[in-house]
């Protein structure tokens, strides 16, 4: 396998330097993937200054290994690790993280968990399935007479912000200030944020924070069916959530349950109108239509990296971690694993191989996977049905970060 010129390997000492800010990289992930497959797939990437692990067989165990964990600090001090304290000018944004079921570990994570959970199995959210295509069909109505649309701005910015806001109980119109914040917020995660993206958090986090308070407080006054109102009068063990809880959680949940699915509807749809296959085939009946959206989830999933502090001392693939150091596992990456995947790099709707793990595993699983699946399953198809000849007007424009993965722009024609 070829090392692009902007990747440097050294298999001797399983060293790496890659810039994850350079478009080389970012624009098409997949091929440094495949580079680290063939030649370092357990490696030390430099410019992060931290170890991380491609296999799929490593990744999968990672997500399920306890030794392993989303947080650290509820078992050792930030003196004793080394770590900084926490900077005072995000400290809304890390209130608004406290409680979040991304970061958090049993048995705060099991109690919140099981709270939400319900919501979101697979049997709830298939009774979802009506809104979303009249939706998706609502909104096709609004330009399929023009010929040509920008697809994430008209479609899928707006099919997940809706749907999860329904469930939540959060007023649809607030969609488009829901994504605002959301952005602004998740470049938190991204590689080398800036001074700015962070000042920009802090203001998400606090007028999002502010926002689901005045909610919580008209649902405490007028309880509905929905989710919040279910979070805030359930108690489990004996316990309520706490005002703080029902902020990290609903925030996360808003994040979490649209900013993926945006990507991933987005990624679909290119990945589908690059491979050259008939759109009416792919979307034949129920099964082909599953096996094309898992098939796109694998090749161009929408979340890249999960992180993983060490508990204790472990050990993966010769590589030795003492408590507080951290691992990161790229998902995409896994994806590809050509001890896995036939022709890894080939989109292939008929493949019969091993899961993805674009939605994680293990006690962090994504909650909104059963959600997101039924709109990736329900609104493709019904896309490319309502629009035959869709292609490519231009070449789409790539989210110029890494971490997430997906467009910026998707102009289409028919």
């Amino acid at each position: 396998m070829m090392i692009p010129p902007f990747l440097k390997i050294d298999p001797a000492t399983r060293h790496v330097s890659l810039d994850g800010s350079d478009p080389a990289f970012y624009g098409n992930p997949n091929a440094v993937y495949a580079a680290l497959h063939a030649h370092c797939p357990t490696f030390y990437w430099e410019q992060q200054k931290q170890w991380f692990v491609t296999n799929y067989d490593h990744v999968n165990g990672l997500l399920r290994d306890r030794r392993f964990g989303r947080q650290i600090l509820h078992i050792a001090s930030r003196e004793e690790l080394g770590l900084p304290e926490p900077e005072p000018h995000i400290a809304a944004f890390d209130l608004a993280e406290r409680y979040s079921l991304l970061e958090l570990e049993p048995p705060e994570h099991t109690r919140l968990r099981t709270l939400v959970n319900r919501a979101f199995v697979s049997r709830h959210v298939e009774k979802m399935k009506p809104e979303l295509e009249e939706l998706a069909n609502r909104l096709i109505d609004g330009f399929a007479d023009k010929g040509e649309v920008e697809l994430l701005s008209a479609f899928a910015d707006v099919i997940p912000v809706t749907m999860i806001a329904r469930m939540i109980g959060i007023p649809e119109d607030m969609g488009p200030q829901l994504l605002k914040w959301s952005h602004a917020y998740v470049r938190m995660y991204m590689f080398g944020r800036t001074r700015a993206d962070e000042d920009a958090a802090e203001r998400a986090a606090q007028e999002f924070s502010d926002y689901v308070k005045t909610v919580i407080a008209e649902r405490r006054a007028e309880p509905r069916d929905d989710l919040l109102t279910h979070m805030i009068h359930t108690e489990h063990k004996g316990q309520y959530l706490t005002e703080d809880e029902l902020v990290s959680t609903t925030i996360v949940l808003l994040n979490a349950g649209h900013e993926a699915t945006v990507h991933q509807i987005g990624n679909s749809v290119r990945i589908i109108l690059d491979s050259g296959y008939d759109p009416a085939e792919l979307f034949r009946d129920e099964t082909a239509t599953e096996r094309t959206v898992e098939e796109s989830l694998r090749i161009c999933a929408p979340v890249h990296i999960f992180q993983r502090w060490a508990l204790e001392p472990a050990e993966i693939d010769g590589i030795e971690f003492k408590r507080g150091d951290k691992v990161s596992m790229i998902l995409a990456a896994a994806n590809l694993d050509p001890a896995k995947f036939s022709d890894p790099l080939a989109f292939k709707p008929d493949r019969n191989e091993a899961p993805n793990l674009s939605f994680g595993a293990g006690i962090h699983f994504c909650i909104g996977a059963p959600l997101a699946r039924l709109e990736l399953n329900v609104v493709l198809p019904i896309l490319f049905k309502r629009l035959p000849g869709l292609k490519l007007a231009k070449t789409p424009v790539v989210k110029d970060v890494y971490h997430f993965h997906g467009l910026d722009r998707l102009d289409l024609v028919w």
